[in-house]
């Protein structure tokens, strides 16, 4: 799938460490250069214990997983909306991806220095959202000078327009975001075209220092950025970007020791990993054979056609059925076979709404 979450962050939160991380961590076929100013893109791969278990299960000659991307986005600044340091590569970078994680700074160091001048984690998410929104709230207004008009002279689309744009601009000058405000299906159609910066999901990346690693609810920046998100109905995960660059040149066992050394359970990469994932509206399924066990992104919502269109288009074209097995079911029952024993094997049509953890051998015929 064609998503991607963007990272983005003041100057010296830990953005690009954490972007060192990532690339670091990356599938094989992504050894992309790292570079603050223009965006790179970092591709990792899911974690996904069904995967490994289903490896077990199949003996496969050989798996793979799927994977997902996150873009590196130039640093910003307060002005950013008029143009100030990078902003304009900045917004233009934003409106390119699907969804926002935000990295906030969640630990005091002398040795480097804040943008700001002392650590305020609030005080930086507001600093960039008031950016967005400010970027957003031209957009509208020059939107409303065309359709208020129209509107006026009884025009009905351009009346039901003109009372999106109205309650977009109540909202940013409040300083919310667009994503705060409760759409109609038929009022969403017009907020999509808008293709506003705050419509987009988000999440925050609090970076804490090695200490906090292993009791982040201790910190007390970290409670403040739970309680701000909270209001924002975000998910927030907290990494020490630096002990990830560490834990991505780690692989196995050794990497597994490391995270039982730090008292962790699984790297925070991985946890950012899923939640972005989860957060852009994806979901894996899986085929499961002898020549190969697989993961495949979806969005949530897509029926079995397009679910098989996504591994050759086909499959979609000559799409006949869906022979599909729930994962908890095929593992309870051992095999595939006995899965189709107990029953839990279901033929499928084109209006089936895909789940995660489906495990599907689609039949097709083009």
């Amino acid at each position: 799938m064609a998503l991607t979450a963007g990272i983005v962050g003041l100057p010296n939160v830990g953005k690009s460490t954490l972007f060192n991380a990532i690339t670091q961590a990356g599938a094989e076929s992504a050894n992309y250069p790292f570079c603050t100013i223009d965006p790179n893109v970092g591709i990792v791969e899911v974690p996904d214990h069904r995967l490994t278990k289903l490896t077990e299960l199949v003996q496969p000659k050989k798996t793979v997983p799927t994977a997902f991307e996150f873009t590196d986005i130039a640093g910003i600044v307060k002005g950013a909306s008029k143009g100030e340091g990078l902003g304009n590569k900045f917004l233009s970078h934003i409106r390119e991806v699907d969804a926002i994680c935000q990295v906030v700074r969640c630990f005091a160091d002398e040795n480097i220095t804040h943008v700001s001048g002392k650590v305020d984690p609030i005080a930086d998410i507001e600093t960039i959202n008031l950016e967005l929104i400010l970027a957003d709230m031209e957009s509208v207004e020059k939107r409303i000078g065309r359709v208020e008009k129209l509107a006026k002279q009884k025009d009905k689309d351009a009346a039901a327009e003109f009372e999106v744009l109205s309650m977009l601009r109540d909202a940013f000058e409040a300083e919310k975001p667009a994503r705060t405000i409760e759409f109609t299906e038929e009022q969403m159609k017009f907020v999509k075209q808008l293709h506003l910066l705050t419509s987009k999901p988000v999440l925050y990346v609090s970076n804490v220092g090695e200490d906090d690693v292993a009791d982040p609810s201790s910190n007390e920046y970290v409670q403040k950025v739970r309680e701000f998100a909270a209001t924002d109905n975000a998910e927030v995960i907290v990494i020490c970007a630096k002990i990830e660059e560490e834990i991505a040149e780690l692989e196995g066992e050794e990497k597994q020791m490391f995270l039982e050394e730090l008292g962790i359970e699984e790297s925070g990469l991985d946890q950012l990993i899923r939640a972005a994932y989860s957060l852009l509206g994806l979901a894996t399924y899986f085929t499961a054979g002898v020549q190969e066990v697989r993961a495949w992104t979806f969005r949530n919502g897509m029926k079995a056609p397009q679910c098989a269109g996504i591994i050759h288009s086909d499959f979609e074209r000559g799409f006949i059925r869906a022979e599909t097995v729930a994962y908890e079911d095929l593992l309870a029952a051992g095999s595939h076979n006995a899965a189709k024993e107990a029953g839990k094997v279901r033929l499928e049509g084109k209006d089936y709404i895909v789940k995660d953890g489906d495990v599907i051998h689609f039949r097709f015929n083009v």
